[in-house]
């Protein structure tokens, strides 16, 4: 379940079956973005190349990225690429935000829809799944929470330092990426198809359409 974005914040599911055929080249301007500008196609290439700030966002991205690689193991590699080139396509795609009317961000300098806040989402949201998925950040250490009065119904949260806030969530073999969003009070992550709303040393958790109600040990 992990290597997409939640549909509860309404990011489009990352397709994972293309792979990326050629590396992309190194932008002859050191404060451009990793790819070559003077090759730059489509809206949202030459959105990236002009502003200076989403430009640090894909040498950012391209430097997470890469330790991602080094880190990956058997067919992870693989996969990897083929993720990322889904989420490239994905990112490119962000011109058709200007017309949504239901775009709905992490944090309100996200809430305007339109092409820019599309494109920064996008690169925010990628760069801390990569570094919470291959543990490319400090973490805290993992919180084990019993569920619904049943130590077995286990789930582990275990929280890591990225911008925006994300977070790992295991429970049995499935492992959910969630972000956090805004909450009048406690801690709430979002993740596919999982909630994780955390007060104190109790949570309310969202699994799969089932509500969990659970206890840190």
């Amino acid at each position: 379940m992990t290597g997409r974005m939640p549909r509860t914040i309404a990011m489009t599911v990352l397709a994972a079956a293309l792979a990326w055929a050629q590396p992309r080249g190194a932008s002859a301007q050191g404060d451009g973005p990793a790819f070559d500008c003077s090759k730059a196609t489509g809206t949202i290439e030459k959105l990236i190349c002009g502003d200076p700030a989403l430009a640090a966002l894909d040498r950012t991205l391209d430097g997470v990225y890469k330790a991602a690689l080094a880190k990956a193991k058997d067919d992870m590699p693989r996969v990897l690429r083929a993720e990322q080139r889904g989420w490239v396509k994905g990112r490119d795609e962000c011109w058709k935000a200007k017309d949504a009317q239901n775009v709905m961000y992490l944090t309100e300098s996200w809430t305007a829809a339109s092409p820019r806040a599309c494109v920064e989402g996008q690169y925010q949201l990628r760069i801390t799944e990569l570094q919470v998925k291959y543990q490319l950040v400090p973490s805290r250490t993992p919180v084990f929470f019993s569920c619904n009065n049943n130590p077995a119904n286990e789930i582990v949260a275990t929280f890591f330092e990225t911008e925006p806030a994300a977070a790992r969530f295991e429970r049995g073999d499935s492992t959910v990426i969630g972000w956090q969003v805004r909450t009048a009070s406690g801690a709430k992550y979002e993740g596919q198809n999982v909630s994780f709303w955390n007060k104190g040393n109790e949570a309310t958790v969202t699994w799969l359409g089932e509500t969990l109600k659970c206890q840190a040990r």
